[in-house]
């Protein structure tokens, strides 16, 4: 399929793009156009402008911030995260996530800021922003707007910023020294999306979750971490089950993916808790 007409600006400094988006009602932001093509293509988005972002400097890189943290650009690409030994040695949990973001050619275009602003429910980089208390940057008319992620996504698809907004990093405060950590997911083919996907991270006793592809939005499940830090790993694995509202479709039922989740959920927990300290 083709998509509808639209028009096409190619934005030369943020302020440009952020004012475009302000003028055109419905415009939308796209930069490396691996989740939208397809849908403009298939024409389940209609907008009269689609602004590209992809050429204003300042918006890739992994940097330090001032309190030890990671400032990820919103045009740094999967890739560079996979690649990052910063990453890699700081948030290995986050460069595993990357390594099962769909096939090679989409992590060299796909953008994190991209990724984040899409919010499928069944991508890994909005649950890993979840896990790691990640604080989103927006940049709007009225200037810039912090976001917690836990805040952000708000159902599929769907998020807080507002229509004229663009997603310009996503920041990452360090985690505690001997955190252990766990990746589980399954695809039924090697970049599919996620039919479900469980991270975890152990310090200290206690543990963060999230859970992505088994809920209407990525899920910080703090049932199934309480449970963890009083009763275990199979009360956890119970709580999250309890947590979780999946939906069915051609992938696989609702009842299929809560008992997949659980299974996932205790499998990254054990990884976690013998990485913990190591």
């Amino acid at each position: 399929m083709k998509p509808a007409p639209f028009d096409y600006l190619r934005a030369a400094s943020l302020d440009e793009a952020v004012a475009a988006l302000a003028a055109n009602t419905g415009a939308k932001v796209i930069a490396g156009g691996q989740s939208l093509v397809p849908m403009l293509n298939f024409r389940l988005v209609d907008a009269p402008l689609f602004v590209d972002i992809s050429g204003i400097d300042g918006l890739s890189g992994i940097s330090e911030t001032e309190d030890g943290g990671i400032r990820i650009g919103a045009l740094t690409r999967h890739f560079d995260l996979e690649t990052s030994a910063v990453i890699g040695d700081r948030y290995p949990v986050l460069h595993e996530a990357m390594k099962h973001v769909a096939h090679l050619a989409i992590r060299n275009r796909g953008t994190i800021g991209g990724s984040l602003s899409h919010a499928d429910p069944a991508a890994e980089l909005p649950a890993m922003a979840v896990l790691l208390d990640a604080e989103i940057v927006a940049k709007g008319p009225g200037g810039e707007r912090r976001i917690m992620a836990r805040d952000f996504f708000e159902a599929p698809l769907t998020t807080k910023l507002a229509p004229d907004e663009i997603v310009t990093a996503v920041e990452l405060p360090s985690l505690p020294a001997g955190t252990g950590w766990g990746f589980e997911e399954l695809a039924q083919r090697r970049g599919d999306f996620a039919v479900a996907g469980v991270a975890a991270l152990v310090a200290d006793g206690n543990a963060r979750i999230a859970v992505f592809g088994a809920h209407d939005m990525p899920l910080r499940a703090t049932k199934a971490e309480q449970a963890f830090g009083s009763d275990g790993i199979d009360a956890a694995v119970a709580a999250l089950r309890a947590e979780i509202d999946p939906s069915d479709d051609l992938h696989g039922s609702a009842d299929y993916r809560r008992h997949l989740a659980g299974v996932l959920c205790k499998r990254a927990l054990q990884s976690a808790m013998n990485r913990a300290g190591a």
